[in-house]
């Protein structure tokens, strides 16, 4: 009896990187699909492309499958500059390096970061927006 084509073909899992984009520092956490258990990694307080080439180790190190940015709003859901901010900012990291880009409505992590006493917010709220977007997207 042989095995079916689809016991012989290995599950892929997906290696997410998330930020945390603000204008003086990026949060940044990991994670994948078969663990659904991010883990904070580092806040990069740096900008311009001292950023990108910070973010680029990230991604040489990770190798992700695709990157996960939070974009904030008001709590009535409107887009405010910040908003714009971190869109661009997603849109520079794929124009960067290549990788598919998934935006998380980020409201109130950095609140809740710092409620659970987070050492480093910014790198605490990335891992909650990998989190979510672990959870609203349950195959990769």
């Amino acid at each position: 009896m042989s095995a079916s084509p689809e016991a012989a073909t290995p599950l892929r899992h997906f290696v997410y990187l998330a930020f945390d984009f603000g204008l003086k520092r990026v949060g940044a956490a990991a994670g994948n699909s078969f663990t659904r258990n991010p883990q904070p990694l580092r806040t990069i307080a740096a900008e311009g492309d001292a950023r990108f080439t910070a973010i680029g180790k990230l991604i040489a190190e990770w190798q992700p499958d695709a990157l996960v940015i939070g974009v904030p709003f008001h709590p009535d859901g409107a887009a405010h500059e910040n908003t714009v901010r971190a869109r661009r900012f997603g849109r520079q990291l794929h124009g960067r390096f290549r990788l598919p880009v998934h935006e998380v409505d980020e409201r109130y992590t950095t609140t809740e970061a710092k409620s659970m006493g987070a050492r480093d917010a910014d790198a605490a709220s990335a891992c909650l927006i990998l989190e979510q977007f672990l959870r609203e997207n349950p195959s990769p």
